[in-house]
């Protein structure tokens, strides 16, 4: 009876305890209501606004604080937000920061600074601790921002290089602009083929203090012939009774350093390493060229590709002098001028058409934009192909003949509604005649097929033939090729015009 009893108290406690949970549990949700919706009333009230780290710095830079407080200020600040400043900072505003910010901490901003920028910014701070700086930097970025200073006084900097750092520059200076080795880096780490993992281990270890691109090591063998690589992380779980040969990656890719970078772009897109070796002619490692080195490569090469497209000889700066500017444009236009002149001329001899049927000078834009916009897709097109150097003769003849089966489609495509509408526009509008009406537009139709189709084998066989050449099909450019696609699209239209229009039918006889 006794057990019964205790059975019942228990049960009575444990469902007195469910009670009181649910009523807390009823409470908190009550309570995860009504804070709920003070925040989404909060929410709702305030804006979320972005830091405005440039006016901040600024402040801190023109404020009356001791260097000491203007240096522990501006550590808290990113590098990135500081570079972002020194040139809306006056000369004596960049002066004081020289001094009071220490050599460390100026080169990581000068690492998010233009070459010529900083070149700007060394020259006006003390020659030695200019160079001190420089010796910091990455040695591929030290040599652009040396070749952007006056000559005087980057002899007196490399001077004041330590040895191991001067002979660096020299190397990657060595190289022309144009060659990858310029680009490369001598941050990299080295190791010896016939080390354990332990011992490769302690080199990271010592060689990691100067060199910090340690994701990947490079392997050499005792004649400092370049063997392969090893991922960092499979160093780091290898057993120590691992042959350092098991983990060596033999496939790994590189380049050499005298190779153009317009060779080796397309190899060095197709490989997601952190880093990729640069051999010299006896296979040797000379630097490496890092990821950030490959995208700002091929960002310089889009750039110059786009330069060149766009009919100019170089890429135009924002600060550039007037006459500079007109020094990268004039020749082309130049180029272009004549061609103009080549047009204008063989118009002129189809004055007598003109005179004759005044009507069809109407039409002659829509054929030579047409033409010029259908050549210019197939140079886009094939300049993009092109960068593929694997590119044999069977896939450019490939190439060839599908642009110009799709400028001969789009050609009829568009040639037969403009055949329809310059049709009805002439008849209904101009109050010609249904026959007349649709010979001129049935000779702008057959123009636009002719032109577009020509168009579109031009545009894809110049560059095949200046890529064949070694010269940079980036060179055929929009106005070149729209230039002589007019030339090709004149004479059509007005030949058609004239033998059918004239000489067929007796228009205007």
């Amino acid at each position: 009876m006794q057990q019964f009893d205790e059975e019942d108290i228990k049960t009575k406690n444990l469902r007195a305890q469910a009670e009181e949970s649910e009523e807390n549990a009823h409470l908190a949700n009550l309570l995860e209501e009504d804070t709920g919706d003070e925040h989404d009333g909060d929410e709702e009230d305030v804006e979320l606004v972005k830091p405005d780290y440039a006016k901040e710095i600024i402040e801190i830079i023109r404020g009356n604080y001791t260097p000491r407080a203007v240096k522990d200020k501006l550590e808290s600040y990113h590098e990135n937000d500081i570079s972002g400043v020194l040139e809306e900072l006056t000369v004596a505003e960049r002066r004081k920061i020289y001094r009071i910010l220490d050599t460390d901490m100026l080169s990581a901003v000068f690492e998010y600074s233009e070459s010529d920028a900083v070149s700007v910014y060394l020259s006006e701070m003390d020659l030695t601790k200019a160079a001190k700086i420089l010796s910091l930097m990455e040695t591929d970025v030290a040599v652009e921002i040396l070749r952007e200073i006056q000559r005087d006084r980057r002899i007196l900097m490399i001077e004041l290089l330590d040895d191991e750092k001067k002979e660096e520059i020299e190397l990657i200076a060595s190289f022309d602009e144009d060659e990858i080795g310029s680009k490369m880096s001598t941050n990299f780490i080295v190791i010896n083929d016939k080390l354990s993992v332990k011992e490769a281990m302690n080199e990271l270890v010592e060689q990691a203090e100067k060199n910090d691109n340690i994701s990947t090591i490079f392997v050499v063998d005792e004649n400092g012939i370049f063997c392969g690589a090893i991922d960092l992380k499979e160093l780091i779980i290898a057993r120590n009774s691992t042959p350092l040969d098991d983990i060596i990656i033999t496939s790994f890719p590189y380049v050499y350093g005298t190779e153009s970078i317009d060779e080796c772009i397309e190899r060095l897109r197709d490989y997601s390493e952190n880093s990729i070796p640069v051999l010299d002619n006896s296979n040797r490692i000379l630097g490496v060229i890092t990821s950030q080195s490959i995208v700002e490569v091929i960002g310089d090469e889009l750039t110059e590709d786009y330069v060149k497209f766009a009919g100019l000889t170089s890429e135009v700066d924002l600060n550039e002098s007037i006459w500079t500017s007109l020094g990268k444009r004039l020749p082309w236009l130049f180029v272009l001028l004549g061609l103009g002149i080549v047009i204008s001329t063989v118009v002129g001899t189809f004055e007598g058409v003109v005179k004759t049927l005044p009507i069809v000078m109407a039409f002659q834009s829509l054929i030579l934009d047409m033409a010029g916009n259908s050549g210019t897709q197939s140079l886009a097109v094939t300049i993009r192909v092109l960068t593929d150097e694997n590119l044999d003769f069977k896939k450019k003849l490939k190439l060839f003949f599908k642009e110009t089966r799709i400028g001969l489609l789009n050609g009829c495509i568009i040639g037969s509604l403009s055949f329809v509408a310059l049709g009805l526009y002439i008849h209904f509008i101009k109050h010609q005649t249904w026959l007349f009406s649709f010979g001129v537009s049935g000779c702008a139709g057959i123009a636009l097929i002719t032109a577009m189709f020509i168009a579109s084998g031009i545009g894809t066989l110049v560059p095949l033939i200046f890529k064949k050449l070694k010269i940079d099909p980036a060179v055929a450019s929009g106005p070149l090729i729209t230039s002589m696609n007019d030339l090709i699209a004149v004479v059509t239209y007005y030949g058609l015009c004239w033998i059918l229009l004239i000489s067929v039918m007796g228009f205007g006889a």
